[in-house]
């Protein structure tokens, strides 16, 4: 063990939200109901370490439905589908269960009400995400993704007054208020959605990363780079007094070089991380002289969500599935 060096400030919280925890339990209960090989449409949440270890239990992961076994049973990720890709899975005979997280499906069913009351509806997220692309699909007729403020200025709608917008759930709060505030000023008609669409596992880890970052010369966030939700960990660590923020998927990844010269490191984790992966890196750090860690709760969290209900009543029969 290193010389004493430094503390390490500890977010909470971090690591797997209600939605993460959801889906991965999905999958894990049908590996168990049904056996391997489960097929699951796209990563079931942004994390590698998740991905490899129900890869390494049988679960195949596949980039669409029509790589799926006619008949087989096929989950939909976190992130959520639109509405072709139920239509095709429905066309090769698939048991489908769906683990899209409700906060996901709260947004769909927003585009979905707006789109029938005729609005264009302005999408404030990244081009290409799978929510983005999964939203997207509900209204395609209706919906523009607008992919940050400097993106306001290519909108183009049909009536100015009847203009509302959604938008993807893992973004950064600043950010999202920031391409609104731009929208706004171009149409100002602009009609908020019911509630805020960035979730709360979102917004409740990018307040606790600015308490940790106002007091870290280095955050290490634990986190995929595919990951919208840890990458936006990192930009809000820098914005707010860190003079360093890195994204790390392990311990192993993290540079001594990041230390010098650093009192304090701030560590937090993406939605989509197992919490062992903190751990590690906690480890990691006291072995070079970070031994004192002290746990700063910044917002206290609750949620839970129950498992698709196909899992309750167990999967549909076949001729359940095909019209």
């Amino acid at each position: 063990m290193s010389p004493s060096r430094g503390r390490v400030l500890l977010a909470k919280p971090r690591s797997s939200c209600a939605g993460v925890e959801r889906a991965v339990k999905t999958v894990e209960v049908c590996l168990e109901k049904y056996g391997a090989p489960v097929y699951v449409r796209k990563q079931i949440v942004h994390n590698v370490h998740v991905v490899k270890s129900l890869q390494e239990r049988g679960v195949i992961f596949v980039e669409e439905a029509d790589e799926v076994p006619e008949g087989a049973i096929v989950v939909f990720s976190a992130h959520g589908v639109a509405p072709a890709v139920h239509t095709q899975a429905k066309a090769r005979s698939l048991v489908t269960i769906d683990a899209t997280c409700p906060l996901v499906t709260k947004v769909h069913r927003e585009a979905v009400r707006l789109a029938a009351e005729d609005y264009d509806i302005l999408l404030i997220g990244h081009e290409g995400h799978e929510e983005v692309v999964g939203t997207s699909g509900e209204a395609p007729d209706h919906i523009h993704v607008v992919d940050g403020p400097e993106d306001v200025d290519n909108v183009r709608v049909r009536d100015p007054a009847r203009v509302a917008w959604l938008s993807q759930t893992t973004l950064s709060v600043d950010e999202t208020l920031a391409t609104v505030a731009a929208l706004r000023q171009r149409f100002p008609d602009l009609q908020d959605p019911p509630s805020d669409d960035i979730c709360y596992a979102t917004q409740n880890r990018q307040v606790a990363v600015k308490d940790l970052a106002v007091a870290s010369e280095l955050v290490v966030v634990v986190g995929s780079a595919n990951s919208s939700n840890s990458i936006r960990l990192v930009e809000v660590a820098k914005e707010n007094g860190a003079r360093d923020a890195r994204l790390v998927d392990y311990a192993a990844d993290i540079d001594e070089s990041w230390l010098a010269g650093v009192r304090t490191v701030g560590v937090t984790s993406g939605a989509s991380v197992p919490d062992e992966l903190v751990q590690d890196v906690l480890t990691w750090l006291a072995e070079r002289g970070y031994d004192e860690v002290q746990e700063i709760e910044s917002v206290k969290e609750s949620m839970h969500f129950a498992l698709p209900r196909e899992l309750h009543c167990g999967p549909p029969r076949e001729e359940e599935v095909v019209s």
